[in-house]
């Protein structure tokens, strides 16, 4: 059982996130670390997947780099995730037994029916895409016969359910994006040729490519027996971890870098203050009078701690990266944060105005 301090464990998620004073050298080595990057279009500052592969890449990252490796299939995008496209392999499987291994639960039978029910929608679908592919979702025929009943938003939204369905299922894939929406083709005309991984050990590898790119992650958090990586306690944090065990004992070095909402590093909030003491929630769908931060409030790390939020907006049309406020949590040095957001202005092609707001 290793008992680690807070400390020791902020710099072990910071560094499997890539985020200390050793960068990565270039995308596709960051991509294959860090395991992903989600997929959000929300350009208040930038899209989501190029904030991440800026703060740790630098700003000789483009977001034509990007586009290039999901143009060439270097990357590819499964389910909203941008991935190595060779991971492919470690989902396979688990595609072939959809919707499950073993005796199903009544959500994983009514998917199935569900599905069944409209198959013959799910063959026009194949049919038009091998014919014609890649497509987008308006050009593909909607004969969905059982509609898809949600009180939420995906009510009646028959096709895009079953398109989603039929990528859980690897029958098609996100081929590209073009100008907002999404071309779907057959999935082995996407997917790289690679020999599919039994299910048991894609998921465990799985598991050791989410500990290697978190450093620690819950103890129940790992899909299955034996649990990957060492068990571990953090000091005044309840409950038991599991710890990559190549992060143990490593030398740290900090740096100051701006993070998308969506960060890995800051996405599962719970951990994020368990580990930091951090106050932060994205609040783009709260009312403006109840912000307390900012629409997409970038957070702060400065060396192994979370220390503020920079409230800043792209406005592209007077060429400015607007800065509201840098929300302090922990006294830093205004002058290296600046800095920062003087390296994120000048990568976006933007001069930065505003001021500092304690």
């Amino acid at each position: 059982m290793h008992k680690l301090s807070r400390a020791e464990a902020r710099r072990i998620a910071i560094r499997a996130q890539l985020l200390d004073a050793a960068r990565p050298d270039n995308l596709f080595d960051l991509v294959h670390g860090l395991t992903l990057l989600q997929h959000d279009q929300t350009a208040a500052v930038a899209p989501s997947a190029h904030l991440v592969a800026w703060s740790r890449l630098g700003s000789g990252y483009s977001p034509a780099d990007l586009s290039k490796a999901l143009e060439d299939r270097t990357l590819i995008e499964l389910r909203g995730m941008i991935r190595p496209a060779e991971d492919i392999a470690l989902y396979q499987a688990e595609m072939r037994a959809w919707p499950g291994p073993g005796k199903l639960n009544g959500w994983q039978e009514n998917l199935r029916d569900w599905v069944r029910a409209n198959d013959a929608c799910r063959r026009d679908v194949l049919a038009r895409l091998d014919a014609e592919g890649p497509l987008t979702t308006r050009e593909l025929p909607d004969t969905c016969v059982r509609p898809w009943r949600s009180s939420g938003w995906n009510n009646n939204r028959n096709l895009d359910r079953l398109l989603d369905l039929m990528v859980q299922r690897g029958e098609i894939a996100l081929a590209a994006r073009r100008r907002g929406d999404r071309l779907w083709d057959l999935a082995e005309r996407v997917y790289p040729a690679v020999p599919e991984v039994p299910l048991g050990e894609a998921l465990r590898r799985r598991d050791e490519r989410e500990l290697n790119a978190m450093g620690l992650v819950r103890g129940r958090s790992t899909q299955i027996e034996p649990f990957v990586g060492e068990e571990a306690t953090v000091e005044g944090v309840r409950g038991k971890w599991r710890v990559d065990p190549a992060q143990l004992d490593q030398p740290f070095e900090g740096r100051v870098a701006l993070l998308s909402p969506l960060d890995r590093l800051v996405y599962d909030r719970k951990r994020m203050t368990d580990l930091f003491g951090f106050d932060y929630q994205l609040e783009m769908y709260k009312p403006v009078a109840q912000r307390k931060w900012g629409y997409w409030a970038l957070p702060i790390v400065v060396d192994d701690q979370l220390v503020g939020k920079v409230d800043a907006t792209a406005d592209r049309k007077e060429r400015v990266l607007r800065v509201d406020a840098i929300h302090e949590d922990v006294a830093f040095d205004e002058g290296a944060v600046a800095a920062e957001i003087a390296e994120l202005a000048d990568w976006l092609g933007l001069t930065p105005v505003g001021s500092i707001a304690a």
